[in-house]
């Protein structure tokens, strides 16, 4: 399922404003302190192969948990009563730029996890209240309805945009090689327009809150706003998020999870 290319002036202004946190796309350098840093690109590295699919008959009935594990009642209050698919992001702690990535599926019997896959999130780790330019992955529970990325759609449910514009060049912040993190993005709708391309930079909460925040592949290394998971992985949430499904991702640190 291929999604409209934007206008050229948009495609354009994507290339250099958009991707993980909203910055320039076209840099040589993403370490802290190098010169033109301006990017928020994400993170590859070497990861285990994709897990089988969440919803195998692998659990009893009794086992599953009626509610998300880990979310409190501030948390739980945000994910939508139709939701049937949630990617729960638990980050370490409030200022790490390590987590792990859980989709669960609900069933009749309850919430069905899948295995627990390890992610980046950004550098300085999570926040409340995402700016532009803050190193930080923003906290709470934004629908998931739009893909895309350099290659050839895997088999992806949700409308998939695959553009030469999803390009990753430069190094990260540890200098390891960026090439290849936009090869498969799913578009996190903060500060978004939900069925449109990740390309497109409309922001209804303005510039200054930052966009641009999508799951994408790792390589292995801290994300400027991003939630980065190995290729296998993504290839994976790509075929299984439903849109009939409603999914849904849920990211923060454990303790902001669980308020």
């Amino acid at each position: 399922m291929i999604r409209r290319t934007p206008p050229a002036a948009l495609l354009a202004a994507s290339l250099l404003l958009t991707g993980c946190g909203g910055g320039a796309a076209a840099v040589q350098d993403h370490r802290p302190g190098a010169a033109g840093e301006t990017s928020t690109l994400a993170t590859r590295g070497s990861m285990p192969s994709a897990p089988s699919s969440p919803g195998s008959p692998d659990a009893s009935v009794e086992a599953l948990p009626q509610e998300l594990p880990g979310l409190g009642p501030k948390t739980l209050a945000q994910v939508p009563s139709r939701t049937r698919q949630a990617v729960v992001v638990t980050g370490r702690d409030k200022d790490s730029p390590t987590s792990t990535v859980v989709l669960y599926e609900r069933t009749a019997a309850g919430w069905q996890a899948g295995v627990s896959w390890p992610a980046h999130n950004a550098l300085k780790g999570w926040s409340d209240h995402h700016t532009a330019g803050d190193l930080r992955t923003p906290i709470g529970v934004f629908t998931l309805t739009d893909a895309g990325g350099l290659l050839r759609d895997p088999g992806s449910r949700l409308p998939y945009d695959r553009s030469g514009a999803f390009t990753s060049p430069g190094t990260g912040f540890e200098g390891e090689p960026l090439a290849g993190s936009f090869d498969y993005v799913i578009a996190i709708n903060y500060n978004r327009e939900p069925g449109t391309s990740p390309l497109d930079w409309t922001r209804p909460l303005g510039a200054g809150r930052g966009g641009g925040i999508w799951l994408h592949v790792d390589h292995g290394g801290p994300t400027h706003g991003c939630v980065s998971l190995a290729e296998p992985q993504m290839k994976q949430l790509l075929r299984t998020l439903d849109p009939d499904r409603h999914p849904v991702v849920v990211m923060g640190d454990a303790a902001s999870l669980a308020r």
